[in-house]
């Protein structure tokens, strides 16, 4: 008898035939907080390790009384919950406007990837984002006339911040704390670095060194060299208040942790780590995965894979369905030409190469990095198919991306139906040739880690 699925593709679902004793692993239940929106204006007021958000604002009105305020928020490759019922947005708005703060930037932290459109903006930010007396700004990190320098990290690291940041007297960071592939997990001070960085602390941040610690991994915070060095910079920059949210597969907001960086940022991670990890008694011959919600490009769906790796045995091989409904599906010219790269040398000739004293950093190598990561786990025998509709014309060879494309020649009247079909076809084809192999899914996609029983 066969084994019957949804796997996650954007807003819809995929139904997959697995074959017989196929397993699907997911997450524990994770409810939904009953009422986020009053536990949003409760963690406002009553915050972790530090006064109500209305309280700093006044105290710091009385030395200014023409107080500024810098919001940070992360861009749209996130789910964070800024608009509707359980926006987080819109709450600390209003809290600003009840105490007269009438200078007000948000800024998104974007890290290096692209600006946001106004469109885009628009569609994640609430209405009252764009009222009179708010600027939205797009971080940019390549643009030196809108950062300034503030010294060098115990790692000897670059610090170039945002200056729109720095100049606000009141500091607020807002996201949602997931597990991180690097970092171990997002939120807390990520929302500065990388969020509102420059391009030069990008070449320690992410370079190939710290990436290839093996504590940068997820769910990893003692010792984690990257998540060590955001906090310092964001320390750096200066961070008044926070507001984080965790949610649960359906994008729901199950916790809400407001306050000072560190103890609000550890509470939430605290509940992370009793929620975010797959446990698993065995590593499997196929792994089924989807890039989630972070999955607009190639380059997102990186999680995707370093995760689903986790999961699998020494040359096994991995199916990943992602919806790249970004602009450039892939990446940009940096990342398309490092890809090119790894699939010229192979993920260990590659992960050497850029570990060597002769290698120069390129930006936005990282992502490729972990791609390799992810590589090794199926070299020499395993493969990677690749189900990305958006990318069914691609000649993956020739773009230099990673593993087999998986919608090549597939017909279809949506990306939906056209993922599915490649998916099921992957499938089928995996198990045809490999009867009796242990299957899995990770119903979770890149937010659910795997860990090994011991």
């Amino acid at each position: 008898m066969t084994v019957r699925c949804e796997l996650e593709f954007g807003t819809e679902r995929l139904p997959l035939d697995l074959p017989h004793g196929a397993e699907l692993l997911s997450l524990p239940p994770d409810p939904a907080l009953a009422d986020p929106a009053a536990a949003i204006r409760e963690g406002l007021a009553a915050p972790i390790g530090t006064a109500p958000l209305s309280q700093l604002a006044r105290e710091k009105r009385a030395v200014n009384p023409d107080l500024s305020a810098a919001i940070v928020v992360s861009d749209n490759t996130r789910p964070v919950p800024y608009r509707g019922e359980s926006g987080i947005l819109e709450p600390v708005l209003d809290v600003l406007e009840q105490e007269n703060v009438e200078r007000i930037s948000i800024l998104v932290a974007t890290g290096t990837h692209r600006e946001m459109s106004e469109a885009e903006l628009r569609a994640m930010l609430p209405e009252s984002a764009f009222a009179g007396g708010i600027e939205v700004i797009n971080h940019r990190c390549d643009d030196r006339d809108s950062l300034r320098e503030l010294g060098k990290t115990a790692r000897g690291t670059d610090v170039w911040i945002d200056s729109h940041y720095l100049d606000a007297d009141l500091k607020i960071l807002t996201g949602f704390v997931e597990p991180h592939f690097m970092a171990g997990a997002s939120g807390g001070g990520k929302s500065i670095c990388p969020g509102l960085v420059g391009s030069e602390v990008m070449s320690v941040f992410h370079g190939a060194e710290m990436m290839g610690d093996e504590r940068c991994s997820s769910l990893v915070i003692a010792g984690n060299p990257s998540q060590a060095e955001a906090r310092e910079v964001a320390q750096m920059a200066g961070v008044d208040f926070i507001l984080n949210v965790t949610l649960n597969g359906e994008k729901q907001v199950t916790g809400v942790f407001a306050g000072e960086l560190l103890a609000a940022h550890n509470a939430a991670i605290a509940r992370l780590m009793k929620t975010a990890a797959v446990y698993i008694d065995r590593e499997y011959d196929l792994v089924v995965t989807h890039s989630g919600f972070v999955g607009i490009n190639h380059y997102q769906s990186a999680k995707a894979a370093t995760e689903a790796a986790r999961a699998l045995r020494p040359g096994g091989s991995m199916i990943v369905a992602a919806n790249n409904t970004d602009v450039d599906p892939v990446g940009s010219g940096h990342y398309r030409s490092t890809l090119k790269l790894l699939r010229e040398l192979g993920p260990a000739k590659f992960t050497a190469r850029i570990l060597s004293a002769q290698w120069k950093f390129v930006f936005e190598q990282w992502q490729v990095q972990m791609w390799a990561r992810a590589l090794t786990r199926l070299d020499p025998a395993g493969e990677l198919t690749y189900c990305a509709p958006q990318l069914a014309a691609f000649d993956f060879e020739a773009e230099g991306i990673p593993g087999i494309n998986g919608c090549a020649g597939i017909p279809g009247d949506s990306p939906a139906e056209v993922a599915r079909a490649a998916v099921q076809k992957s499938i089928d084809g995996f198990a045809a040739a490999n009867p009796g192999a242990s299957v899995a899914v990770l119903l979770d996609g890149p937010y659910g880690v795997p860990i090994l029983k011991r």
